[in-house]
């Protein structure tokens, strides 16, 4: 047991950000009326909810031989409220990076493809916040109930000024460059659930593949919750044209970013399914005045069906099966999915080719695209305190959440890795690779060909401390694109987007 606690609090950094109640009865604080709190270690983030206890990716019942990457989250390690009271939680992250990035955006190019006269420091330190308000109920009868957010921390652009406290130029001043910072709700969303009937999810939240994949799949749990490929330091800190395309959407913004509704069924002989639906790409408050607002049907109406932008979806319906079970001192975890939905018809503008737009002659929203129709599949098996997994994406859409234009190739991703999960100690290696469209122009020209790798693990120094190092390697390439630029190479020529770096990181969670 004890090795079992030690593993769950080096990895509960981890992206996932799972369900994490804090236990109801707590030490008696020293000055209420402060709001002072003091007791145990509350576990840390909680971006989702474990109340339900097949809402999460590992097994019901956990196997200490497989190791604290199978049991980390099993139900019941995680205090939840007893019968007719509630948690309120208010957790946290705050983390501090320090990185060394080389990356072919650290040298600014111009239109022809030379040298423009701006360079970038390889070194960076960089600090987020990420604040987790929610509260979990369990009524009288059983009924579990509860609401969970998501704050995080935007960051403004450093050539604005924003107040008068510039440096005389362009370039904003410290302090200038700290106000432009805000906050933003990135998962708001309330659930009801039971362990005989199921968990229904209702707001901005993880979709089914992020529900049924918090971490494991996509080799996610090794690194303090640094994130790995999904997004992680070399593309949140270095030039954005290094972020390859996740084309595998759980714990991601495209899968959690939009409203919508999800169901979990219980779990009967290893095998539970879930399904969702969304109505559009966002929140139908973005119709409103609370919005952008629409008077009517319009090109700024989140919910348009037909009008000047073919590259909207709508109605996203999907579905998937999981199957999680424990053999002797393995364990084994096996899922699949599908998801469709329907597009915006071009009706307020005229249709153009790939072609034309290559010549100018139109824009990518203008172009033809297929209903989004794909599909993703994953297995890890667990042994000996060692996951090894693997994770397949493919079909209808254009690397990520987004519709493969018309004649385009389909996408053809898999990433696979190990982790490793011991005491305090968590260690992994992880390798992507993406085949997709790309440059919707480019359609029946070229295709885009991303890989990425990265290496590293953690240390949990104590209770809500933990430390982390890791390295990334991101290749990306499009015959006649250039990544610098982010636009069609001059004369066909092509600018590739290479990048790795190094990370040292100290993460603290409440």
């Amino acid at each position: 047991m004890r090795k079992l606690l030690l593993a769950s609090a080096a990895m509960l950094g981890a992206t996932s950000g799972l369900a994490l109640a804090q236990n109801s009865v707590q030490v008696p604080t020293p000055n209420p009326t402060q709001g002072q709190q003091i007791g145990p270690y509350g576990a840390g983030p909680a971006a989702n909810n474990n109340n339900n206890a097949w809402g999460i990716a590992n097994t019901p019942t956990g196997s200490v031989a497989a190791g604290p990457l199978s049991t980390i989250y099993a139900p019941n390690v995680i205090a939840v409220p007893s019968p007719g009271t509630v948690v309120i939680r208010f957790n946290g992250r705050v983390e501090n990076d320090i990185t060394a990035i080389w990356s072919s955006g650290n040298n600014g190019q111009n239109a022809a493809g030379g040298f423009n006269g701006y360079k970038s420091n390889p070194l960076g330190i960089s600090t987020y916040l990420r604040l987790y308000p929610g509260f979990d109920g369990v009524s009288s009868n059983g009924l579990r109930y509860g609401a969970s957010v998501e704050i995080r921390e935007n960051f403004g652009a450093a050539d604005r000024s924003f107040t008068a406290t510039t440096t005389g130029g362009t370039a904003n001043s410290p302090s200038a460059n700290t106000s432009a910072q805000t906050l933003f709700v990135r998962r708001a969303f309330t659930y009801l659930a039971s362990d005989k009937v199921g968990l229904v999810r209702i707001g901005q939240g993880d979709g089914v593949l992020g529900l049924f994949d918090n971490c494991v799949f996509t080799v996610q749990c090794w690194d303090g919750g640094v994130g790995a490929l999904n997004n992680a330091f070399i593309s949140g800190a270095a030039m954005a044209n290094t972020a390859i395309s996740w084309a595998w959407i759980s714990q991601a913004g495209a899968d959690y970013g939009n409203s919508k509704i999800v169901y979990l069924s219980p779990q009967l002989y290893g095998l539970d399914f879930g399904v969702q639906y969304a109505p559009n790409m966002g929140n139908s408050y973005q119709l409103s005045g609370l919005g952008v607002g629409c008077n009517a049907a319009g090109p700024t109406c989140i919910s348009t069906t037909s009008g000047n932008d073919a590259t909207r979806w709508y109605n996203q319906v999907g579905a998937g099966l999981r199957f999680q079970q424990t053999f002797g001192a393995v364990d084994v975890k096996a899922f699949g999915f599908y998801e469709t939905a329907g597009k915006e018809n071009l009706t307020a503008a005229a249709t153009v080719t790939p072609a034309q737009v290559r010549a100018g002659l139109g824009g990518v929203n203008q172009l033809r695209y297929d209903n989004l129709n794909f599909g993703v599949a994953g297995l890890a098996v667990t042994a000996f305190n060692t996951t090894l997994s693997i994770d397949y994406s493919g079909g209808a859409m254009n690397g990520g959440l987004i519709m493969r234009p018309t004649g385009g190739v389909s996408t053809n991703a898999f990433i696979t890795g190990i982790q490793y999960a011991n005491g305090p100690w968590t260690a992994g290696f992880a390798y992507a690779n993406i085949q997709s469209q790309g440059a919707a122009q480019l359609t029946g020209i070229s295709q885009r060909n991303e890989q990425a790798f990265a290496v590293g693990g953690a240390y949990r120094v104590a209770p809500g401390l933990s430390l982390a190092a890791e390295y990334q390697y991101i290749y990306r390439h499009q015959g006649g694109y250039n990544f610098q630029t982010a636009t069609l190479g001059t004369g066909g020529a092509t600018s590739d987007a290479k990048g790795q770096g190094i990370l040292f990181t100290t993460a603290l969670t409440w």
